[in-house]
């Protein structure tokens, strides 16, 4: 079903590309029939309205016949260009807003760190904050990607390690652990990856966290554990990522070599490509190395793009899915009878695993 936003404050571009019978504005929701989703979207300017786009698709594809609400929230103290303000003023709210409102659901994206310890970066305490409104607040809660490294650290002291080049490309992965969020997907699972450090398994594990995908090239990509009232899903990797993501992102890292910015040559993406890109793209590398300056980027390969697909959808609008599924069966249970938390409050430190 088509999205409904909060206060009809709907995106510009989800709207053009919807097109205005395609979308909803609407301040009600019938609690029992669909799901309020906050996304609090961290992502850098350039990648701001892209995960907006992304994220839409993919909860309007999971959604079947489910009614889904989305708020769109952003942290005050994630520094943002002139450019976006606008944008942010318009269609976005800032978190302190969320502990007044009430929501089933909370997405909570990553953004690109500048600090080796994220316990530096200006905006920990205010993504903190949030974190800890959604173990209390919400029935299930997404972290992505860097905001699954933040989650863990912040909950269990769990420091990510840093690769020797970036996992990056799309991963086939296999089940370690059957749970409802896997149900009826296809095998392998499989997901876009993009990132310069690993969470691993056996130190998730050891802190009651249940991983349920993973690979020997991308290592864990999907795990999962209760924090407070709320199942915490943490996604190493994008399913939410459009087919051309990660084109985009070899782009720059490309441009930020020829500019100086980087000192190596980025990593094509894996598993991505065709093998006629790759060997277009192979050749424009050379070129790049001996001709440093980025008036180069002029001659890559346009071939590059033109036959880019999203091989993950059915895996991420699958797994989507059996989420929404879950945060309404829980609805349904908590309508009937009390949550286990809201008559025996869970202790401070103690977390329990979902199988």
């Amino acid at each position: 079903m088509p999205l409904v936003f909060e206060g009809g404050r709907i995106p510009t571009r989800w709207l053009e590309k919807r097109g205005s019978r395609g979308v909803k504005g609407s301040d009600y929701l019938s609690p029992m029939h669909g799901v309020k989703i906050a996304l609090v979207n961290n992502m850098p300017d350039p990648a701001l309205e892209d995960t907006e786009l992304q994220f839409f698709e993919l909860l309007e594809a999971a959604s079947g016949d489910l009614s889904l609400s989305v708020k769109l929230y952003s942290l005050a103290t994630i520094a943002r260009s002139d450019r976006v303000q606008p944008h942010l003023a318009k269609f976005y709210s800032g978190v302190d807003h969320l502990w007044k409102d009430h929501f089933d659901a909370a997405i909570i994206t990553g953004t690109e760190p500048l600090q080796p310890d994220l316990r530096q970066e200006p905006y920990w305490a205010e993504l903190v904050q949030v974190m800890e409104w959604a173990e209390r607040h919400t029935t299930s809660t997404v972290l992505s990607c860097l905001a699954a490294h933040a989650g863990v650290l912040h909950s269990d002291g769990i420091q990510r390690h840093r690769l020797s080049d970036k996992r990056f490309g799309v991963f086939d992965t296999r089940r370690v652990h059957e749970h409802a969020l896997l149900a009826h997907l296809a095998d392998p699972v499989r997901f876009p990856h993009s990132r310069w450090n690993e969470l691993r398994a056996d130190e998730l594990e050891a802190r009651g966290y249940v991983v349920l995908t993973e690979s020997e090239r991308a290592g864990v990509d999907v795990f999962v554990k209760n924090k407070g009232q709320s199942l915490f899903v943490h996604f190493q990797g994008h399913p939410e990522y459009g087919a051309h993501t990660l084109h985009k992102e070899y782009r720059r890292d490309i441009k930020r070599f020829l500019r100086g910015e980087r000192e190596t040559y980025p990593s094509m993406p894996e598993g991505y490509f065709d093998p006629v890109a790759a060997a277009a793209l192979g050749d424009f590398e050379q070129r790049a190395r001996s001709d440093r300056r980025e008036e180069v980027m002029e001659h890559f390969p346009p071939a590059a793009e033109g036959t880019l697909e999203r091989t993950w959808t059915a895996s991420a609008n699958g797994l989507y899915r059996n989420w929404l599924r879950y945060i309404m069966s829980r609805k349904a249970e908590a309508a009937t009878y009390p949550h286990p938390t809201e008559l025996y409050p869970q202790q401070p430190g103690k977390r329990s695993a979902v199988s």
